[in-house]
């Protein structure tokens, strides 16, 4: 699964930890975040996220 890092403040979602501070299971891929998820640490939307190169 991808990694997506938030293009404001570089904050890397790792689809094997997920975000489990705000209810998003391990093994949860970017794609299926709720679409009201927002960057943990600045509180940008999805639309605000880049895939990482592998």
């Amino acid at each position: 699964m991808k990694e997506y890092a938030c293009n404001v403040c570089s904050y890397v979602y790792d689809p094997a930890l997920g975000d489990p501070g705000n209810g998003i299971a391990p093994g949860t891929p970017f794609e299926d975040l709720p679409d009201d998820w927002v960057c943990p640490e600045c509180g940008v939307g999805k639309d605000e996220f880049s895939p990482l190169e592998d």
